[in-house]
């Protein structure tokens, strides 16, 4: 049969674009049809496509291939068996499948009439060389053969031959002698095979017809492709190479990979900079480059020859290896050439990526030789480099002790888990390495938040000032290097890498969030954040505003912390109010900062939260310094350390997380959200007097019903005793200070099953809804966040849960959820509503939190661009057409 139409020629000037014909020649096919349609110096081909390449057998291939072998010979200007000048070819398997491999086949054409001559072209070692390639490449395709036939004993005999060709192929003959190769292997393959090249390509290409017709991998959608040979040792004025079209890790634009100079192949060759290659060479291989980035609209690596000062282009692919940063920078030299649109930018990068860019990372090439341990839980990603401490008040001493001395002040939080008085510590530390909990316990929250690295690994054994991993003992003071990617497994390295630190504006991130934002509205990503710099990174970053300022831990600070205990164990309002006045002028400061760098944007304040107790001291050296504060105070210069411990003992609780918190301790202790809010408004009209736009939201914490809402916001006189509303209290402000009002507004954050359920009664008094999704996930089913890590893997063994629950919300979470919405906004329709914390910079969750009928997320500053090219995409999504 005439196989014309399964026969494909592919040339910078001629190709096809036919979808029927590329369903047919496969992956490789198919990459160099494309690259043929570029109109670039492409390698000439022809593709034996699906169709016919397994049925060769019997076909007479002089006669059908003749055609497109002188088509061949005529663009190169070399002859197939010619001995001066030989043309040599290379078959490649192109199946459909990636996952499918077979083994590299080259250098078909020689023989004992053609290798006199390539030998002169290119040295006798490299020739020898190449005649042992072409045998170990087909003595590949009969040791498939004879094992798909069943004939094991020849398939074992073959695949020894392969290991001896192979040790030859690794090191350098002397006095090679290619007639003895050639006599010594070619009673593995057909008669005539070493001695005429047409021959032998018809031999090779029915023997891997017949390899692709045993083969139950193919299925019939397996083509052959057919390309000439050249070689950049071949005769003066020739290199060979590779590059990327640009930096595949910075995303700078130039050139990047090797050449070898009159070179090819050859064992031990040190190659140059690609942008060391002669001036003319550059110009065109820059040129190239350009034009195949701006086709695939992405980094390409491409390999090429120059024989005899003529370039050939061999290939092109894709990088897998190129950073993110990388790919954004193309992505937006695209975008301001009009290459690709802002669409197809936001498209082009998934959410979780972003991590890599935000982050440090480690410099592999700085790891060789340490250490390594591998494994645990991934709390926050990136890489931190510091000396273990495993105390809070041991990093705060080190680190001032380092400062003053002028030494490294790089070290990392080791202990089983954190807690609220640990914060000060992550805000100081590079990292934390912990061994309770996973995702959401406190220590990876709280890293997330200030871009801190987190850690978790479950078997590690605390004893004194070591700690244990296996059998690696870790002591306080060591070196370690976290490496926690946000995809792959993490690892300990016991000693000092070098990181590569990001650079927002540099990496062009902060470029591609402008596009971004672009196609986000209406639904918008807030961030969680307590400190001024948090505020004003996550503003670069996209943010819309503060969903969440967790109040409790302003009091952490060194200069506050003893006024506040003062406060809890003060037996009388009096003394109470007496130590808050003191806290009030430094809460105005922190409400004023944050408000005046989200000018024109809603910040939400949640009021004191945390459980008194973890306010407290926990140690003898924190209990100490508390008393030495107590005794410098007025009519307390006398109190011993037995009063006050049993101040503090007064406040223990035995469940704290549904203990003494939130609006309960208001309900206890009015005067503290009194002074807060006393902070907040004052912070407010200050800022209205200076013309910044201030949008505050106040939020009651873990409110369990209306009544205890309506309390709190507006207040109770009962026989003789009367409870100031928060309402009362801002008009109280704005009189004194004799200002306008300014819009505000007061809600509640539903993290209770029964504040759910109940969210009709309660709209009634909070004018939004912020959905605590950490602790509504632990009190719905009934999971601790910093324990449930220790027994998981059971559950997931078994398939009882799916997946953790503190990352993807629950079914039943989202139901409830869905039920609070439903139930708020029927009582009041202008209810804004959000979610906040890191469930909300998952996309699967804002989908959901979109469609249930939410206004916003809210998230660590880390997180926010994460969550708002979700937001993007989505909207992409849903109106092709924005």
């Amino acid at each position: 049969m005439s196989m014309n139409k399964n026969i494909h020629f592919f040339s910078s000037k001629e190709f096809t674009k036919d979808s029927e014909v590329m369903a047919k020649i496969g992956i490789r096919g198919q990459q160099a049809m494309e690259f043929a349609a570029l109109n670039l110096p492409i390698l000439p081909g022809f593709i034996i496509d699906s169709e016919v390449a397994s049925h060769l057998v019997d076909e007479n291939l002089d006669a059908a291939l003749k055609p497109y072998v002188k088509k061949l010979e005529s663009i190169t200007g070399k002859v197939l068996g010619d001995q001066d000048n030989p043309l040599l070819v290379k078959i490649v398997v192109s199946p459909n499948l990636a996952i499918v491999h077979y083994p590299t086949l080259h250098n078909y054409g020689l023989t004992s009439r053609t290798f006199p001559g390539f030998e002169r072209n290119v040295g006798a070692a490299f020739g020898y060389h190449e005649i042992l390639f072409l045998v170990s490449g087909n003595l590949e395709i009969e040791a498939r053969i004879a094992e798909l036939e069943g004939r094991t004993a020849e398939h074992t005999k073959i695949k020894k031959r392969i290991d001896e060709v192979r040790k030859l192929l690794d090191r350098e003959v002397k006095n090679p002698d290619f007639q003895k190769a050639l006599d010594e292997y070619k009673g593995y393959f057909q008669p005539g095979f070493f001695e005429d090249s047409a021959s032998q390509l018809h031999i090779a290409l029915k023997r891997i017809s017949h390899m692709l017709s045993l083969d139950e991998l193919n299925d019939n959608d397996t083509a052959l492709l057919v390309q000439p040979m050249v070689y950049g040792n071949y005769g003066k004025n020739s290199a060979s190479g590779s590059f990327y079209t640009r930096n595949a890790v910075t995303g700078d634009v130039k050139l990047d990979g090797q050449f070898f100079q009159e070179k090819f192949n050859e064992l031990g060759a040190e190659g140059k900079d690609i942008n060391q290659i002669g001036r003319q060479f550059l110009a065109d291989l820059e040129k190239i480059g350009r034009k195949v980035e701006d086709y695939y609209k992405e980094i390409r690596s491409i390999r090429f020859t120059i024989e005899k000062g003529k370039v050939w282009l061999i290939d092109q692919r894709p990088v897998a290896t190129k950073s993110t940063q990388a790919d954004i920078r193309t992505l937006l030299d695209l975008n301001r050439r009009k290459i690709v649109s802002d669409k197809e930018v936001v498209l082009a990068i998934k959410p979780v990526q972003l991590n890599e860019i935000l982050h440090p990372i480690v410099n592999l090439s700085s790891v060789k030789g340490l250490k390594r341990i591998d494994g645990g839980i991934t709390g926050a990603s990136g890489a931190a480099i510091g000396r273990l401490c495993f105390t809070t008040d041991g990093l705060l001493e080190a680190h001032k002790q380092a400062a003053l001395k002028g030494e490294d002040t790089r070290f990392i939080l080791c202990m089983p888990a954190t807690f609220a008085e640990d914060v000060k510590a992550i805000e100081v530390a590079t990292g934390v390495l912990s061994s309770e909990g996973g995702y959401s316990a406190h220590a990876s929250v709280v890293a997330r938040q200030y871009g801190k690295v987190s850690l978790v690994k479950t078997e590690m054994k605390f004893k004194g000032n070591k700690a244990t991993i296996g059998n690696v003992t870790l002591t306080e003071g060591d070196y370690v290097t976290l490496n926690v990617p946000f995809y792959g497994a993490p690892q300990i390295y016991l000693g000092k890498a070098d990181l590569i630190e990001p650079d927002p504006k540099e990496s062009g991130l902060l470029d591609f969030i402008a596009i971004v934002k672009k196609f986000v509205s209406g639904f918008h990503v807030r961030v969680n954040a307590d400190k001024p710099r948090d505020a004003a990174l996550a503003l670069k970053f996209g943010a819309e505003g503060i969903g969440l300022t967790r109040t409790e831990h302003m009091f952490f600070d060194e200069k506050r912390i003893n006024v506040f205990r003062e406060m809890i164990i003060s037996n009388t309002p009096e003394d109470r109010k007496k130590a808050l006045r003191q806290l009030k002028v430094m809460q105005k400061k922190d409400f004023y900062d944050l408000f005046k760098i989200m000018h024109g944007k809603e910040v939400t304040i949640r009021l004191l939260d945390a459980p008194l107790h973890e306010f407290l001291p926990h140690n003898a050296a924190e209990m100490k310094a508390f008393l030495a504060y107590l005794r410098k105070q007025k009519g307390k210069e006398r109190i011993t350390a037995a009063e006050v411990q049993a101040g503090c003992d007064a406040h223990v609780e035995f469940n704290p997380m549904l203990g003494h918190r939130g609006v309960r301790i208001a309900v206890s202790y009015p005067e503290i959200y009194e002074m807060q809010v006393q902070a907040i408004f004052e912070a407010v009209y200050q800022l209205k007097k200076e013309k910044i736009d201030v949008r505050p939201e106040v939020m009651i914490p873990i409110v369990m019903n209306e009544s205890e809402l309506k309390l709190v916001v507006y207040g109770k006189k009962i026989e003789g005793y009367a409870v100031k509303g928060l309402v009362e209290v801002e008009k109280d402000i704005r009189s004194s200070l004799k200002a306008r009002s300014v819009p505000y507004k007061i809600g509640t954050m539903i993290e209770l099953p029964v504040a759910a359920l109940a969210a009709g009664e309660i709209a009634r008094y909070a004018e939004f809804f912020s959905f605590g999704t950490n602790d509504l996930t632990q009190t719905t089913i009934g999971l601790s966040r910093d324990d449930f890590n220790s027994f998981m893997p059971d559950y997931t063994r078994f398939d009882i849960i799916e997946g953790n629950p503190f990352q993807i919300l629950d079914k039943h979470v989202k139901e409830l959820i869905a039920t609070a919405v439903r139930r708020g906004v029927l009582t009041r329709p202008q209810l804004v509503k959000g979610l906040c914390g890191e469930h909300g910079a998952m996309p699967d969750n804002i989908r959901f939190c979109m469609d249930v009928g939410l206004d916003y997320v809210s998230c660590s500053p880390y997180s926010v661009p994460l969550a708002t090219l979700a937001v993007a995409q989505i909207n992409i999504e849903r109106s092709p057409s924005a």
